[in-house]
């Protein structure tokens, strides 16, 4: 059958259009749906704010604590929202403990280490204890829970998404810090090490850097009204940090939005760290 000079023409436009399209780029997926998630210091705080990020956005979280009270009023309540959570009691300075545990409920695909605790004072009063004590979970307790997550990643075959909860501080000097600023400084350079290690393995390292955040562990600081003032000035945005702005970096370095982001410090400071 002929055709028609009307069909011509609609076929040669059709045709040309074609030709013409632009293939465009997709958004990365922010859906964690059949990830599982390791998420400690998971009772409160920054780790608490973690877990919901990661389970609202469909991974099965495992919240780690060592309280086992609060860890199961949480987990509890996450349920009851419809979220895919369950608690798990560990204490991150107790390395052989933990790297039971977590071989026993791993291999996971995210892991984020919100551990942690801060005593401070000026550096001349610096106990050995106090040292001892930071460090067992700031730095020893999240190389070491960072290694396990890490093997159950490598033996099982599959990539994964290793952050650890740091600080601006590991970036900056601060008065009556200087402690808590070794042990954050060395977190960074462990995960930038390990980023190198196991990137061959798929398996991201990054940290999270963030300011002053309302929560219990900054209370403190925020009921003096001299620190608070210093804190706020630091802060260019001019205001502390709540959990709810470090939840969205969390779930970016989790997720396909930053699958070639390895060996870097998320920055949430406010501009602190900026002059």
């Amino acid at each position: 059958m002929l055709q028609g000079a009307g069909g011509v023409n609609t076929l040669h436009m059709t045709l040309k259009k074609a030709a013409s399209m632009i293939d465009l780029p997709c958004t990365p997926s922010t859906d964690l749906s059949g990830k599982s998630a390791l998420v400690t210091g998971g009772s409160s705080g920054i780790g608490l704010g973690a877990g919901v990020a990661l389970a609202r956005a469909g991974a099965q979280v495992t919240l780690a604590a060592r309280g086992a009270g609060r860890l199961a009023k949480v987990v509890d309540q996450m349920q009851a929202e419809g979220l895919a959570a369950s608690a798990l009691v560990m204490d991150v300075a107790d390395i052989v403990a933990t790297a039971a545990q977590v071989a026993a409920s791993g291999p996971f695909d995210i892991l984020v280490n919100s551990a942690g605790m801060a005593r401070h004072s000026a550096a001349t009063e610096t106990t050995e204890e106090d040292f001892d004590a930071v460090m067992n979970i700031n730095l020893r307790g999240a190389y070491f829970l960072t290694q396990a997550v890490a093997k159950g990643m490598i033996m099982a075959g599959r990539g994964g998404s290793l952050i650890n909860i740091s600080s601006q501080m590991a970036h900056v000097g601060g008065v009556e810090r200087a402690l808590y600023c070794a042990s954050k400084f060395a977190v960074e350079g462990f995960t930038k090490a390990m980023a190198i290690e196991f990137g061959a393995a798929g398996i991201r390292v990054n940290t999270i850097c963030p300011t002053f955040i309302l929560t219990p562990l900054t209370q403190p600081t925020f009921d003096d009204p001299d620190k608070r003032a210093w804190v706020e000035r630091k802060i260019k945005l001019g205001r502390a940090g709540e959990i709810e702005d470090i939840m969205g970096a969390v779930l970016y370095l989790a997720c396909d939005l930053s699958k070639l982001v390895t060996g870097s410090a998320l920055m949430v400071d406010g501009g602190w760290t900026a002059d």
